[in-house]
């Protein structure tokens, strides 16, 4: 059986599908792994310049029409 650490607390686990949190080892490493992302401590790695309205997916002209 393949060993990984969590990638939370870094505690040796074994991948099973019958772990409901994996890859965490415990839902509180899942819980504080989504509270960083939610807090923004994790990001993915983008363009500062691109965002909706310069993407032309959002037109801040037609907003409340």
């Amino acid at each position: 059986m393949r060993e990984y650490p969590c990638p939370q607390c870094q505690t040796n686990i074994h991948w099973r599908s019958d772990n409901a949190y994996r890859p965490f080892c415990s839902e509180r490493c899942q819980q504080l792994d989504l509270g960083a992302w939610a807090q923004e401590d994790y990001a993915i790695a983008g363009d500062d310049n691109e965002n909706d309205a310069s993407t032309g997916v959002l037109d801040p002209s037609e907003e409340n029409i």
